[in-house]
């Protein structure tokens, strides 16, 4: 089994989820179901988070058939350009959703500006990866592609262009890196703080009250994964080649599932002043600063572990 392996295993999801969440959210939408809604947009966000390791591996299994015969260049170059507009326009539905989801738990209520900036954003991240897919099966199946349609392909497109523009001009990679620091310390703030509450710390704070720093949280985690897909973009194989990078994105997802815990289940919400935690909080929290330890960790030695540096 090669990385070529764990992208056709992962590339299925993002098209399937999102039409599946899609089409929940438009039956929520005209059938005025809040429970059926708040599904979806657990859904859409569950999905957003493992499209990152579906791109990501992408360039892992191009370094695996690009040399194969009867794989076209061009055709490679078009998926490419396709699946990064995709993954683009879905992390922003993913984000959005999962914001649409705190403040579902904030107000009780969906905000007006929920139904048509998700639908919209929705619609067009599943015509844009569902394209992005088609041009993947090209790849493979050249029976189905024209030769006038692998001559059209560019050679070299938007995804390369940033790639260039990335490692061909110096401020770009440091300012990078300095955002990058600046929204993982964001990020892990507030992970700690939240958490280490759940685990009997700072008793005189509600969870209520700390809940409300969770959108500082994700705008760091946003912030990490804009630097960080400028870094792939950049310089792929120094991501693709190491299995420390694997590892980091494993944790990401397994993050991403963990937070959703603190959305929708109602055991922190009755932790008040002075309360202890249920012991399933308690779990999760635990859970949390682990996972997001093992992120740092990996994301520190990517440098000195694998030789992909």
């Amino acid at each position: 089994m090669n990385l070529a392996h764990v992208h056709l295993l992962l590339n299925h999801f993002p098209t399937i989820g999102f039409g599946i969440a899609l089409a929940l959210y438009v039956a929520a939408m005209i059938g005025k179901k809040d429970d059926l809604q708040r599904a979806s947009l657990v859904i859409f966000f569950l999905v957003a988070a493992v499209a990152i390791p579906t791109y990501m591996s992408g360039n892992a299994a191009e370094e695996v058939i690009k040399n194969k015969e009867g794989i076209a260049a061009p055709l490679i170059r078009a998926h490419e350009d396709a699946a990064l507009q995709g993954f683009v326009i879905m992390e922003i539905t993913g984000f959005l959703a999962w914001l649409s989801l705190w403040q579902y738990r904030l107000l009780r209520r969906a905000p007006r500006w929920t139904a048509p900036v998700v639908l919209t954003l929705s619609l067009i991240s599943f015509v844009l990866i569902a394209r992005a897919a088609n041009l993947g099966g090209e790849i493979h199946h050249p029976e189905i592609v024209s030769q006038e349609e692998t001559a059209a392909a560019a050679p070299a497109g938007f995804a390369r262009a940033v790639g260039a523009f990335v490692v061909g001009n110096t401020w770009v990679w440091p300012s990078c890196e300095t955002l990058h620091f600046v929204g993982l310390s964001i990020l892990f703030t507030t992970v700690l703080l939240v958490d280490l509450r759940m685990l009997g710390l700072a008793k005189k704070i509600s969870f209520s009250s700390l809940y409300q720093l969770l959108p500082l949280g994700m705008l760091g985690f946003a912030l990490n994964l804009l630097t960080g897909m400028f870094f792939f973009i950049g310089a792929p194989q120094q991501y693709t080649k190491n299995p420390i990078f694997y590892w980091k994105m494993i944790f990401v997802i397994l993050a991403a599932i963990n937070v959703l815990y603190f959305m929708l289940l109602d055991q922190p919400w009755t932790v008040g002043p002075e309360d202890e935690a249920p012991f399933g909080a308690k779990v999760m929290a635990a859970s949390a600063i682990f996972l997001w330890i093992g992120i740092l960790f990996f994301g520190h030695m990517l440098p000195f572990l694998g030789n992909a540096f």
